[in-house]
């Protein structure tokens, strides 16, 4: 009894020590991963604080010794800066403001209501996905062409949300479905109105998902570089990656301090709407919760 009774205490004991072994090797695993994500972004920062000569050192100084701040003061002192800003704001945020909607509302009208050609539709969401972006180039320019919105905010945000719609529709999908109808029901049973009942209860409740599709909206306009190069040709129209292109000074090379300088800043508000949108979500889906 002695025996068997000290094999038993042993078992969990091994098990413990294996668990402990498991989760220290899946630390050690996604903290290389973490610190291989942030290289790029540590040396983008490290370039832009260097000065041109430390830039071109051989073998290259991992720390910005001496200090610059040249570059970025060349960058927010460039009044095409200030342009391209403004312009890709605009887009992004037309471009978010209208998939957020359009999206909530269609995948509304797919799980909510049955009516014919249902599959049809989105059969045809997943079959607009899977084409290539560069196959409607020409379809593209040539329709902003005839209705004379080449060179402009209107047409370039048009582009962005016929290219992210078919997407952020499939992902609030997902959100929308996974909200019990009944909730709706039961508020329109205690007197609220359809309206009502989806403003106060469903709305809250869907909260993470309008925050997933306007980031991912907000991104890929942010960051989209082909469709604008297509779209834009005047030197008086552009985005800011489109911007990042005059750090190339033809013969005479790259400046890779101001390239990587306009990059930091590009990067800055994404990084501020990432963290105000974390909380909000948080937010977003507790109350909701309590609403229901």
């Amino acid at each position: 009894m002695t025996a068997s009774t000290s094999t038993r205490s042993a078992l969990p004991r091994r098990r413990s020590v294996r668990t402990r072994i498991g989760v220290y090797l899946v630390n050690v695993t996604l903290t290389l991963c973490a610190l291989l994500w942030l290289l790029p972004v540590y040396w983008m920062v490290n370039s832009s604080l260097q000065t041109d000569r430390n830039l071109l050192a051989s073998p290259p100084k991992l720390f910005p010794a001496p200090m610059t701040f040249d570059h970025f003061h060349s960058v927010l002192v460039s009044p095409v800066f200030h342009r391209a800003l403004g312009m890709s704001l605009l887009a992004a945020l037309i471009t978010v403001f209208a998939t957020t909607i359009l999206s909530l509302l269609a995948a509304l009208a797919l799980t909510r209501f049955q009516f014919r050609g249902k599959r049809t539709f989105i059969v045809a969401v997943l079959v607009v996905q899977m084409i290539p972006a560069e196959a409607l180039f020409i379809s593209q320019y040539r329709m902003l062409d005839a209705w004379s919105l080449l060179n402009s905010v209107a047409g370039l945000s048009l582009l962005y949300v016929g290219g992210v719609l078919p997407f952020v529709t499939w992902m609030m999908r997902g959100y929308v479905e996974a909200v019990p109808e009944e909730l709706e029901q039961a508020a329109m049973i205690d007197g609220c109105s359809r309206v009502g009942a989806f403003m106060r209860v469903t709305l809250p409740l869907l909260a993470p998902g309008l925050v997933a599709t306007s980031v991912f909206s907000f991104l890929h306009s942010w960051n989209e570089y082909t469709l604008a190069l297509i779209v834009l040709s005047r030197d008086s129209a552009v985005t800011l990656p489109l911007w990042l292109q005059s750090f190339q000074q033809g013969l005479r090379g790259s400046d890779w301090g101001g390239v990587m300088a306009a990059s930091t800043i590009i990067t800055i508000p994404v990084l501020i709407l990432f963290m105000i949108v974390q909380n909000r979500m948080s937010a977003g889906l507790v109350s909701g919760a309590v609403k229901g």
